[in-house]
């Protein structure tokens, strides 16, 4: 449990709220330069594939699930998410994020022998399946987090992503996506993802009307987590986007808040190496200014993005666009994989068209 009411707790609220913007975005940048002294800002090309959006969740947030036997609803075909592959693998792309609804149709085999099958036809980097995707196979197939996570690496999974992390505080995550992992069950698949020698990231999507308290005891429990496993590469957080939502009335926060919060993280996530900047979700613009509140990536190209898209709030860049921002704002620029080890051959030269 956090202890809400210890000193340092208080005194992360305290700098949250009131510091002067530019002094917390100070702080947050000498932080980010105690981690990576070099002018450099990292980005990964890699692609997006929901392979299916079918799900029973129910997250008041999501404009992207279809509920079971929904017109619209499907699941890709190996051959198809193959597909999707070999053209991410085309413009240079080097992983693939691979994440779905919680579809109760689909068996555990299905998604083995779906590992099993990129590796063997379509080899690449396999980012997938979050912790509340794992948390409800161990559920649907009765099988234990630590069962489901060693058959999913043996069969090919590589790392796994941070989604679905929203707040991790037991009453918000109630009153949002009750019927998704809790806060301890989505870290625990984390914790036990890297005891088997997985590295994962971790995120935080605020603005569903938590406290700032919620935020802060959200960044403590990550930073707990990491420091009993240093499994954590990266740290990512965005704003609600609330159109087409159950949470359409929720006001969307704004650049300020934005930057605000990727600060603090910063601040108090200094066991975390790597902090995005989310200009999918906020723009170029003010994803360059996030370059000095503490983020040192720039995220993904993402060839492909659904979920953000699909509540009306997304932005687009060719890798050339991209790259402009990043050297505009007075960095060099790097190629990364997902563990953030650097790649030294230039993209193809389709990817900059």
């Amino acid at each position: 449990m956090i202890d809400r009411q210890s000193p340092e707790f208080l005194e992360v609220v305290d700098l949250y709220r009131r510091a002067p913007l530019l002094e917390l975005g100070r702080l947050a940048d000498a932080e980010r330069y105690r981690h990576h002294p070099e002018d450099v800002v990292t980005y990964i090309i890699d692609r997006n594939i929901n392979y299916t959006n079918v799900c029973v969740a129910d997250c008041k947030f999501c404009a992207f699930y279809r509920r079971p036997k929904h017109d619209e609803g499907y699941v890709l075909p190996f051959e198809k998410i193959g597909e999707k592959i070999d053209e991410c693998r085309a413009i240079g792309g080097v992983q693939i994020l691979l994440q779905g609804g919680h579809n109760p149709y689909i068996p555990f085999e299905w998604y083995l022998e779906l590992m099993r099958y990129i590796k063997r036809h379509h080899p690449i980097h396999i980012h997938g399946f979050s912790p509340s995707e794992v948390v409800f196979f161990s559920e649907r197939f009765g099988l234990s987090v630590a069962e489901v996570i060693r058959e999913l690496k043996a069969a090919g999974l590589d790392s796994i992503p941070g989604g679905g992390g929203e707040i991790l505080v037991d009453a918000v995550r109630e009153r949002v996506a009750k019927k998704k992992a809790q806060t301890d069950e989505w870290l625990g698949v984390q914790e036990e993802a890297h005891r088997q020698g997985m590295k994962t990231s971790v995120t935080m999507m605020y603005g569903l009307g938590e406290s700032d308290e919620d935020r802060i005891e959200h960044l403590f429990r990550v930073r707990e987590v990491q420091r009993r496993t240093a499994g954590f590469t990266a740290f990512i957080c965005w704003p609600l986007q609330p159109d087409g939502t159950e949470m359409a009335d929720q006001p969307k926060t704004d650049a300020v808040t934005y930057l605000r919060t990727l600060a603090i993280s910063r601040i108090v996530l200094a066991n975390i190496p790597n902090l995005q900047s989310s200009w999918v979700t906020m723009g170029l613009k003010v994803g360059q200014v996030a370059l000095r509140f503490g983020a040192n990536d720039f995220g993904s190209l993402m060839m492909e993005e659904n979920v953000v898209s699909a509540a009306g709030t997304t932005y687009r860049a060719t890798l050339r666009e991209m790259e402009r921002a990043i050297t505009d704002a007075g960095y060099r620029v790097r190629r990364r994989r997902q563990d953030y080890t650097l790649i030294d051959e230039p993209p193809p030269a389709v990817a900059a068209a």
